[in-house]
């Protein structure tokens, strides 16, 4: 298994090799914060807005918080949602889209009709609300990104179902007896779980970025310090724009947020090129 693992990502190209090295840096640096940020990432540990260099390679915040050991402790947070909502959201719609596309009539219409009016809401708006409805945790940030995010493995799934199941192998297996659940773990699960994992991906860089505007706009979990919760704090500080402290408190965040979305992109795009070759020509 390892070694198929290692032919396919052989065969990325350079960018999607990039994204790859730059995500398995950021789960590293998520897994040993403790290990290899000096300083705590909740208190005080020298002056206030000390620019990078000495004791603080990436400066301190208004509190005298070391900004390295935020942006370490902030890859855990936004790999935890990301990834969290992916999974869930491929996961719940994943299901729906095989029972919809497999049975069809009714539960499809029903499920047909709640995609479109799920794509036709607004999500940043009813995010937020939702948001400030359940409160700032990050348990229920990923329920709320989970809850928009759903439809699209849905949609891809039920099309991938609706073409598999006119098959002859799918036929005979029904005709010796074979029920949805069988047919769902030993035929439809193996054949969509390639677009579901390329989902997936594609869901984590979405989510990444909803969280980030959530804390953006104060409705993350003041108890994370995620990577949207330093760029929160930085922009209320007055004055930001006006001195030098936005060259590391701003920019330093911004530039992890971004670096690691870009990754997610390029990773996705070289495992949707893999799944449709097509996409290669």
């Amino acid at each position: 298994m390892l070694v198929k693992i290692v032919e396919r990502v052989k065969e990325f190209s350079l960018p999607g090799k990039a994204g790859l090295v730059v995500i398995l840096v950021v789960l590293l640096v998520a897994i040993l914060a403790p290990c290899i940020s000096i300083h705590p990432h909740n208190i005080s540990s020298g002056p206030p807005l000390v620019p990078p260099g000495g004791g603080h390679p990436l400066g301190t915040d208004e509190l005298g918080v070391d900004l390295w050991a935020q942006i370490c402790y902030g890859a855990r947070v936004s790999l935890l949602v990301g990834f969290g909502t992916a999974l869930l959201a491929a996961l719940g719609g994943g299901l729906m889209g095989i029972v919809s596309g497999y049975l069809g009539g009714w539960p499809d219409k029903v499920l047909m009709r709640l995609i479109d009016i799920m794509i036709i809401l607004p999500d940043l708006p009813v995010m937020i609300v939702l948001a400030a409805f359940f409160g700032p945790s990050l348990l229920n940030i990923i329920l709320v990104l989970a809850l928009f995010s759903w439809v699209f493995p849905a949609r891809i799934v039920r099309s991938q179902i609706l073409m598999l199941k006119e098959r002859s192998y799918i036929k005979a297996a029904e005709t010796y007896g074979a029920g949805v659940w069988y047919l769902m773990w030993k035929h439809f699960l193996p054949e969509v779980f390639p677009l579901v994992a390329v989902n997936m991906i594609r869901l984590s860089g979405r989510a990444i970025v909803a969280e980030a505007g959530l804390s953006f706009l104060g409705l993350g979990d003041p108890t994370s310090k995620s990577w949207g919760l330093i760029i929160h704090h930085a922009t209320n500080f007055k004055g930001i724009y006006y001195t030098d402290f936005w060259k590391w408190w701003l920019l330093y965040p911004w530039l992890a947020l971004i670096i690691m979305v870009i990754s997610l992109a390029f990773i996705s795009r070289e495992l949707e090129r893999m799944v449709d070759p097509r996409l290669g020509r």
